[in-house]
């Protein structure tokens, strides 16, 4: 095809002038002004729009980010009774239907949730009331005995919990997890301009993968991660990073993910200091995840096979360790979060090649809560600033469904560092627009010969205005801005 009349969106270096690209095969094969319409090539004139490489989101959980329209919203509780009633509310409503909650922050709560709170409800129905940070799960009696957990008072956390996700279809079923359901999130996610997601979810495999994209979930491009329960699987496949699954270069094998800590909102993030309040009793500074013995021979086993590691690290304590592990066994790939760190541990990251994956937006959530628990640490949060300085490879992502699948909040994050009217939260670390918008799109800068054709067509220039807090507003409503969107050549978004 050809798109005439185009302005690329200057991500790296100045850009040309208006111009015309043509793309072949999936790829960018020209690009220059005065390009003529072969016979037969479909031609679509931009009319001086702007072409800029399609966006990724680095680190989602697509089937949770897919359910998450059913389930109920516990994000505005502020105690335990609050959330209780939010949940009777909705029996009341829907008494033989399962309770899903998402969102609840029980950090600032004056008590913290135990069982005994839901099973007073008094329902034979199953609740499972997921933290919005996703790192663990507050359940009823009968779910506890639904998901095979043992009966407890407290919270299903870390490891439990995520092994237990896997097995949420024993209470929902296959409902709005089905193909159908997941296109209907990829339409909704390239609406944005977003070309490629990392699928990070907790639970399924390859096969899952390989059938969904049979079915027609095949909108955009997707990396799908295993994490170390599926590690046998990917290896006995001879799959390597990188690797097509489906016999289509758009669905491939990602990274072997890796969950070293906790979450600030739970304190059980690893840092070098201990938490200011409510520290879990036992673990002050948090805890890890695995053994440094352990996480070295999972990060071995991937890199002897080919794979990438994403490694999940919050805490200033689990990167350290984290770093320590990909230079002892020479492994690749990045850290996840990169939350809380030191400037010397972001200068051993580009020593070491290590990428950093960070979701900007989780400061619009943890902003607060880090001046509570880790009071004296919040300069050294999301040190996006030191990160571009000192050389480390910075993607964006949203952590959805913990913050919403919008890569244009996450880049206005990025620059503004507020979410509301107060002042930037450490705008020493913010990044212009410029730079936020280059590490959301894979690391393809101005549009070129020989980039994949995964194309973004534009009405406005993203890169207009100083990065400041206007110019940050515009940029969280850019998805307005979106014209069209091409994967691999293919058209899959055309705005109504």
């Amino acid at each position: 095809m050809l798109l005439r009349d185009a302005r690329l969106v200057a991500l790296t270096g100045p850009a040309p002038g208006r111009t015309d690209v043509r793309v072949g095969d999936g790829r960018v094969v020209e690009v220059g002004p005065g390009l003529s319409p072969r016979p037969g090539e479909p031609a679509y004139d931009l009319d001086g729009g702007w072409l800029m490489p399609g966006l990724w989101d680095q680190h989602v959980h697509l089937g949770q980010w897919t359910l998450a329209s059913a389930r109920l919203d516990l994000g505005p509780a502020r105690s335990s009774a609050e959330a209780v009633a939010m949940v009777r509310e909705r029996l009341e409503q829907w008494p033989d239907v399962p309770v899903i909650g998402w969102g609840h922050r029980p950090t600032a709560w004056p008590e913290v949730p135990v069982v005994s709170d839901l099973d007073a409800i008094g329902t034979d129905q199953p609740i499972v009331l997921i933290a919005g940070d996703g790192h663990h799960g507050w359940l009823n009696t009968v779910a506890l005995h639904v998901l095979a957990l043992p009966t407890r008072e407290d919270v299903v956390s870390e490891a439990e919990w995520f092994m237990a996700y896997g097995r949420l279809a024993t209470v929902l079923g296959t409902d709005g997890t089905g193909p159908d359901a997941y296109r209907r999130s990829m339409e909704a996610a390239v609406a944005q301009g977003v070309v490629g997601l990392v699928d990070l979810e907790f639970s399924g495999g390859v096969a899952d993968w390989v059938e969904r994209w049979s079915e027609g979930a095949d909108l955009l491009r997707i990396r799908h991660a295993c994490y170390a329960d599926g590690l046998d699987d990917v290896l006995a496949r001879g799959l390597r990073s990188g690797d097509p699954l489906a016999d289509d270069p758009r669905l491939t094998m990602g990274p072997l993910k890796i969950i070293s800590d906790g979450s600030l909102n739970t304190r059980t993030a690893w840092c070098c200091e201990p938490y200011a309040e409510k520290a879990v009793a036992g673990f002050e500074e948090g805890q890890p995840n695995q053994t440094p013995e352990e996480l070295r021979a999972l990060l071995a086993r991937a890199t002897a096979g080919g794979l990438d590691v994403a490694v999940h690290a919050i805490g200033d304590r689990a990167v350290t360790e984290a770093l320590a592990a990909f230079g002892d066994t020479g492994a690749h790939g990045g850290i996840e979060h990169v939350q809380l760190t030191t400037r010397d541990d972001v200068r051993r990251m580009a020593a070491l090649g290590v990428r950093a994956s960070v979701q900007p937006a989780h400061l619009l959530d943890d902003r607060d809560v880090t001046e509570r628990l880790w009071p004296g640490r919040a300069e050294r949060c999301f040190p996006l600033r030191w990160m571009l300085d000192d050389g480390v490879e910075v993607v964006l992502g949203s952590d959805a469904p913990v913050s919403p699948l919008d890569p244009w909040l996450a880049i206005a994050v990025a620059v503004h560092r507020s979410g509301d009217d107060r002042e930037p939260w450490h705008p020493e670390q913010s990044l212009t627009a410029r730079e936020a918008l280059a590490a959301s799109t894979d690391g393809w800068g101005t549009v070129a010969v020989g980039h994949p054709a995964d194309l973004v067509w534009l009405d406005a220039d993203p890169l207009a205005g100083a990065s400041d807090r206007d110019h940050a507003a515009v940029l969280r409503g850019f998805a307005d801005h979106v014209r069209a969107v091409w994967v691999a050549g293919k058209r899959v978004h055309v705005a109504g």
